[in-house]
């Protein structure tokens, strides 16, 4: 029985240590696999850097150009070449696109951007711009925005900008004044709410019927209270800062009341709910009719000279000084010339 027992004892430990051999050799043969599977990998991975390197990243072919620039506003080429930090001779493959579209969408003036690359040696940049639909300053009345280092132009989302090259067309767009309430400066948001009042009227009368008959020229925000607006026909309506659309509901039918009646608006207030102030201007025939033919008829007056009158001093009877007449004026009348007779030479 002991000897039995000893048998099984032994042929446990050799089994265990042929298990424990073979358990070796399979977790050295998987890791010679990683060892050789990682170093493949690097070798595959420098062969490939070093191609691409070789292939592209230094190949003449692929060394950038031409940098298309196309825009639908006032921005000048290189104004966007500085902004994004590109030029010409820089290999394209080099040239981070992303960083590109981030740089020039910093721009006040950017609205949408997209880059692309045009293979072997060429860059397309498409930039859309805001569009600006006002004036704003904090100065309550201005005469000349362009001149104006105070003056913005803000977009419809509340952007502001200044362009350095103003086309005509903005000479046309309304001014917003008295914007006091919050700094200005270029690439900012503005956030005052009459700021915000003021655009979202802008917005709201661009409709059909108001576009053509009440075109804005000047927005007064200088006031907490009220928007006074003035159109080009100097009518100078009152708004409040609450419910636009409906407030301007209510000028439409005061327009198309004046309309029908053949008359111009002077000034209206929509603050007020019911009984609301209107004053009509006055026609242009009374106007012409006053011009040229005057209500009263001016009085000339004709200069007369006054002579003082001369008095001498005269001793009278009981040794008093009398004054003597005053002369009569003499009359301008002359005499006649007389006829003087002429003499006739005799002739033989």
């Amino acid at each position: 029985m002991r000897q039995r027992r000893q048998q099984h004892l032994l042929d446990v430990k050799v089994r265990s240590r042929r298990v424990a051999q073979h358990r070796a050799r399979r977790a050295l043969a998987v890791l010679s696999r990683v060892v050789l599977l990682a170093a493949l990998c690097a070798a595959v991975y420098a062969g490939t850097r070093e191609a691409a390197r070789r292939l592209f990243f230094e190949n003449q072919d692929y060394q950038l150009k031409a940098i298309e620039f196309q825009t639908d506003g006032t921005l000048q080429r290189e104004q966007i070449l500085n902004a994004a930090d590109l030029r010409e001779g820089k290999n394209i493959f080099r040239v981070n696109l992303a960083r590109v579209h981030d740089l020039i969408q910093q721009l006040p003036q950017t609205d949408e951007v997209q880059v692309m690359r045009k293979l072997p040696s060429e860059i397309d940049i498409r930039v859309v711009e805001r569009k600006p639909v006002a004036w704003i300053t904090s100065e309550k009345e201005i005469s000349d925005p362009f001149a104006s280092d105070s003056a913005f132009l803000v977009d419809a989302r509340g952007v502001l900008m200044k362009e350095k090259k103003l086309l005509p067309e903005y000479l046309g767009l309304p001014v917003i004044l008295g914007c006091s309430s919050e700094w200005l400066e270029v690439g900012k948001v503005v956030e005052s709410p009459e700021a915000k009042t003021a655009l979202e009227l802008l917005r709201l009368s661009s409709r059909s019927f108001l576009q053509m008959r009440f075109q804005i020229r000047e927005i007064d925000v200088s006031e907490s209270y009220r928007l006074l607006v003035t159109d080009k026909n100097h009518s100078r309506v009152m708004f409040g800062y609450n419910d636009l659309e409906t407030q301007l509901r209510r000028l439409e039918q005061f327009l198309v009341y004046c309309d029908d009646s053949k008359q111009e608006l002077a000034t209206l207030n929509l603050l007020v709910q019911r009984n609301i102030p209107m004053t009509f201007a006055p026609r242009p025939v009374a106007v012409i009719n006053d011009t040229i033919e005057p209500a009263v008829e001016p009085r000339i007056m004709k200069a007369i000279p006054v002579h003082a009158s001369e008095t001498r001093p005269r001793q009278g009877s009981g040794g008093q000084e009398t004054a003597s007449p005053a002369p009569k004026a003499r009359t301008n009348s002359k005499p006649p010339p007389k006829a003087i007779p002429t003499q006739r030479q005799k002739t033989d």
